[in-house]
């Protein structure tokens, strides 16, 4: 008896080890995520710094950074004073806020639906934003905050139909993808027709403004984008505790004791409004919120969503591509978004030349 008792003893000893190993294991892996991820993040956004500081300094007027940093904090002469802060510092933040907007939006997407094609300008949203932004702008007349308002409210309302429409009791995130796709197609044509029934000169401001453009915008687009942000981002970071149970899938989420449908309508939701303020404030950016999340999940594997890295990584992509904009072409500013679309369209066609490979192979 007395032997049983001590064999018993050593295995019950082993299996402890064992599993105290594992757990330092899984801990050492975790602890060396978490710090590649907070490695990648403070890169990141010491790239979006360098970067915003070239913008402020180079243009027409090239600037030594040191008198850029002055005219900030309130020194510079009036020249300086007037393009840096007049001319290209709303620029940049808006360039910025813009960024953050679309990639986290863009994240949440891919995220809740697991689908890489779950973008808000690739199912619908973008186009919703732009279908009644433009059909404001050219039949109605509005501008300003009203214009803004239009935008976010296509998109909202856009975002609900795609919802409703792909609803088979719950969502699968390849049938919202279709209907996204389809409804984003409807939309467009309206846009196209309203164009099309419209002055020459209102129609190529609209087609700009479609394009994706921060050229002559200023700090009445800035200031509402930083204050909606100040609500969103707060409340997408609440709904992404629900991230990580959806990741699972739905059966195992709801075995988690996860409220499903709730958690991923309100994730969907803040995701749709981020890419609606952000429509509203510089057009709708091609692709930013597409490649912003694969790029920063491929920065730091293993993080789920990671979505401060996206948002970091999207600021940093409209950042670079409005400088490349402003300065590729002598005497041309380009539109952002067709920068943007140059970055976003190979990487489209090699994700779904992927997939068909997948696909054909079994």
């Amino acid at each position: 008896m007395s032997r049983e008792t001590a064999v018993a003893g050593d295995v019950a000893r082993a299996d402890g080890e064992r599993l105290a190993d594992a757990v330092r294991q899984v801990s050492a892996v975790r602890g060396r995520s978490l710090r590649r991820s907070v490695a990648v993040g403070t890169a990141l956004l010491a790239a979006v710094a360098v970067v915003f500081g070239v913008s402020l300094a180079v243009g027409d007027m090239v600037m030594p950074i040191g008198k850029v940093v002055a005219t900030l904090f309130g020194g510079g002469d009036g020249g300086s004073r007037f393009v840096v802060l007049e001319l290209r510092l709303p620029r940049a933040l808006l360039a910025i806020l813009v960024g953050v907007a679309f990639g986290l939006s863009g994240a949440v997407f891919q995220t809740v639906l697991r689908n890489p094609l779950a973008s808000p300008d690739l199912i619908g949203i973008s186009a919703g934003a732009s279908a009644v932004a433009v059909t404001a702008a050219l039949v109605f007349q509005v501008s300003g905050l009203a214009l803004s308002a239009s935008a976010l409210t296509g998109s909202l309302g856009a975002g609900a139909a795609i919802y409703l429409l792909a609803w088979r009791q719950g969502i699968a995130g390849q049938r919202l993808v279709l209907v996204g796709i389809g409804v984003g197609m409807g939309l467009s044509s309206i846009v196209w027709y309203v164009m099309a029934r419209s002055e020459a000169t209102d129609a190529q401001e609209a087609f700009r403004w479609l394009a994706g453009s921060l050229n002559g915008r200023s700090w009445s687009q800035v200031w509402p984008l930083l204050t909606a942000l100040g609500v969103l981002v707060p409340l997408t970071v609440l709904a992404a505790h629900a991230l990580r149970p959806l990741q699972l899938g739905d059966d195992a989420a709801a075995g988690l004791g996860a409220k499903v449908e709730g958690g991923r309508l309100a994730l969907l939701g803040c995701a749709t409004a981020l890419a609606g303020v952000a429509t509203a404030a510089a057009g709708p950016v091609g692709f930013v919120a597409f490649v912003a999340a694969p790029i920063a999940r491929r920065l730091v594997p293993g993080r789920g969503a990671a979505l401060p890295q996206a948002a970091l990584t999207g600021a940093l992509l409209v950042l670079v591509a409005d400088f490349a904009a402003q300065h590729a072409l002598p005497s041309v500013q380009l539109p952002v978004g067709v920068v943007t679309s140059i970055i976003g369209a190979p990487y489209l066609l090699l994700l779904l030349a992927r997939a068909n490979r997948v696909g054909s192979g079994g």
